[in-house]
């Protein structure tokens, strides 16, 4: 009986990841087929399929100005995002990283864990001295919105055609929080 069905609280973690067990490979492939059918994350509308999504986090491990946070649920990773730092050739915007492809499984949904990812994104973030923290989100994203517009994101933007969902054009809305004084 798991800890959910006998009434426990959950157990809920945050981590950096920075290899991937196979086990923890197939959870973090089933959550995000999850949240991709469901209308979130990253910029598949339909699941591109387990080869493309283990390849594709396989190969996020290996690029230097990318980190994997993932979430836990009980031991199970339902959830990730990515903190992005900006090229090396990009001085004038060195002080401000992104927030991307967050999400969690809709199975996973209501113990604020998508919470905990982001402050721990935001946190990664600070120690490594960035100022700002940028992200974008689709305007059918109503949870991560709220989530963000809760969290001190403060929109400063909109694109009228960002994405295409079921053959209808959607706006994309464009988020920014300061984590530190800048100059």
């Amino acid at each position: 009986m798991s800890e959910l069905q006998a009434g426990l609280a959950p157990t809920l973690a945050v981590e950096l990841a920075e290899s991937l067990r196979d086990d923890d490979l197939h959870a973090l492939c089933e959550a995000a087929d999850a949240a991709i059918i469901e209308g979130g994350g990253f910029g598949w509308v339909e699941p591109p399929g387990r080869t493309a999504l283990e390849s594709y986090f396989r190969g996020l491990l290996l690029v230097p100005e990318r980190q994997l946070f993932v979430g836990r649920l009980d031991g199970i990773i339902v959830g990730s995002a990515q903190l992005v730092r900006p090229p090396r050739n990009n001085e004038a915007q060195a002080f401000a990283a992104q927030l991307m492809h967050s999400f969690v499984a809709p199975y996973a949904r209501g113990h604020g864990l998508a919470r905990m990812i982001t402050r721990r994104v935001e946190d990664a973030a600070r120690a490594l001295g960035y100022q700002m923290l940028n992200l974008d989100v689709r305007e059918t994203q109503d949870a991560a919105i709220k989530l963000y517009e809760g969290s001190g994101y403060q929109r400063w933007g909109e694109h009228p055609a960002y994405a295409r969902v079921g053959g209808k054009i959607i706006r994309g809305l464009y988020y920014c929080k300061r984590l530190r004084d800048g100059r």
